[in-house]
């Protein structure tokens, strides 16, 4: 059997509804090389914009945590607790006061359990952080993914995929804008059962999103990530998802709090602090954090740009699964 013949069998493949159940080595190389074109078109972005790429740890504290930590690989450090990273974020921002605009791209590591067409428990992600202001984040947002979409649609794999490289072309700026509070009302008006303060779920998101990126802006701060900036509106913060059709969110960024008391006081009262404390941490897990704050009390925002998401909207595919050249979940360890 000659190599190019040979299919690649992927369990987490198996109920892909739009995409065959296997890959041929010839797809996963169209996929692989679709992917280096967009992340080449987001390097060439920060190099062009004074960006500078930073190499985060994989292996962290809490501190390299995202949201839920209940999605963290815990590991065994030399007879300490640690973790596989979900986030550089809190790196970045640690090199902003000498550095300023900064970036990193890598793995992040999620013990999600499910097998299914959304999850993955290691995906690539493309973060930035800077000194700058809400208004400028979605800025460099719009750039970046533009960038990478277009910068795909003239790749040569684009084509032998079948896929149309004219829908790509379409994508223009500025995108969208609904605030998280009218999203919830447009729901509302379509008969979807949500209330304000819930979290938005995919299928919300992909209604929402119709044919066109879309900035989700303006969350209730019960929900999101305890670092992000207050807005004038004290149940609200400085924070967006973009909702890409296929994947739903394939950004997730914020202002960040740069005031250390109200850093404090809103890592003290999230609810990652409480389950840090059931994992027996304390408020010294971030102490270090805490301090470059307090030192150098900078303006500055940052987003997470999920390569693979933004592939599912590249390639057309409902399955992050059929957007990965080797999709890692509970039962396709290799």
């Amino acid at each position: 059997m000659k190599t190019e013949d040979i299919t690649t069998s992927l369990d987490a493949l198996k109920q892909t509804n739009n995409r065959a159940s296997v890959l041929t080595t010839n797809e996963l190389a169209s996929i692989t090389m679709i992917e280096a074109t967009a992340l080449a078109a987001a390097r060439k972005y920060f190099a062009e914009s004074g960006f500078t790429e930073v190499l985060v740890p994989h292996i962290t504290k809490v501190t390299g945590a995202c949201e839920n930590i209940d999605t963290l690989f815990e590991l065994d450090y030399f007879g300490q607790n640690a973790y596989l990273v979900q986030t550089g974020q809190l790196y970045l921002e640690a090199l902003i006061p000498k550095l300023g605009k900064v970036f990193c791209i890598g793995s992040s590591f999620r013990a999600e359990p499910d097998i299914d067409e959304r999850h993955l428990t290691e995906f690539a992600l493309v973060e930035i952080e800077f000194p700058g202001d809400f208004e400028q984040l979605l800025v460099h947002i719009e750039n970046i993914v533009h960038a990478m979409i277009h910068a795909a649609a003239v790749c040569s794999e684009i084509e032998a995929l079948g896929i149309s490289p004219e829908r790509l072309k379409a994508v223009t700026k500025p995108f969208a804008r609904i605030t998280y509070t009218d999203a919830i009302k447009k729901l509302n008006e379509m008969g979807v059962d949500i209330e304000w303060g819930d979290d938005l779920k995919s299928r919300h998101e992909k209604i929402l999103a119709g044919n066109a990126p879309l900035f989700i802006t303006h969350y209730p701060e019960a929900i999101k990530f305890f670092n992000m900036r207050r807005n004038e509106n004290p149940l609200l913060v400085n924070s967006c998802d973009l909702i890409l059709p296929y994947s739903g969110e394939a950004v997730g960024a914020a202002e960040r709090e740069y005031d250390h008391g109200q850093l404090l006081d809103k890592l003290e009262k999230s609810s990652m602090y409480k389950m840090l404390l059931e994992r027996g941490k304390t408020i010294e897990d971030f102490k270090w954090y805490l301090d470059i704050v307090s030192e150098h009390p900078i303006q500055h925002s940052g987003c997470g740009i999920g390569l693979n998401r933004v592939m599912q909207f590249i390639l057309g595919s409902d399955d992050i699964r059929a957007c990965t050249a080797f999709p890692m979940n509970r039962e396709s360890l290799m």
